[in-house]
């Protein structure tokens, strides 16, 4: 499974089930890289997409602990057993977890490499992504040249794990 995640200088990804910025190559590069695949969220993070509907051309799996949770379109499951299980269907490499935050957290181990959109900026931030920089576990193996988005600094990275 890879993680893709667009994360501030302190690892924040996003305030009251929001993004903390919308940067244009980056929301590219997640479409294009997504597209035809399979995506792990949690419930919220569904909430967030555009009148609460899964992403379109990719199979949109959310774990939530709700048993009466059944939006269109999505496969639900209520366990990481039961994740697992589905899961099994798929190549690891065609698998992205997307969030929201608690999803990371307990599925971050799950990953082989994670596709990171640093961002030179320290937003306001009520979620947050597992900081990897600190992570003895993780090593960055590429980044980007400096990308800008009108005053704004990020990079692509991509860490794999050790």
């Amino acid at each position: 499974m890879i993680a893709i995640v667009a994360a501030d200088s302190n690892w924040g990804i996003g305030l009251k089930n929001e993004l903390l910025v919308r940067i244009p190559s980056d929301q590219k590069f997640f479409r294009e890289t997504t597209i035809g695949k399979v995506v792990v969220m949690g419930r919220k993070t569904l909430e967030s997409f555009p009148g609460k509907k899964p992403l379109a051309d990719r199979i949109n799996i959310v774990l939530t602990k709700n048993k009466d949770y059944a939006p269109e379109g999505v496969v639900v499951v209520h366990s990481i057993e039961e994740l697992d299980e589905k899961l099994k269907n798929y190549n690891k490499d065609d698998v992205y977890l997307i969030g929201g935050a608690s999803i990371y957290k307990q599925l971050i181990d799950k990953c082989d490499t994670a596709l990171v959109t640093k961002i030179d900026k320290a937003y306001e931030a009520d979620t947050y992504f597992p900081d990897l920089d600190s992570d003895e576990n993780w090593e960055l193996v590429g980044e980007s040249e400096e990308q800008t988005y009108f005053d704004l600094i990020y990079y692509f990275r991509k860490y794999v794990k050790r």
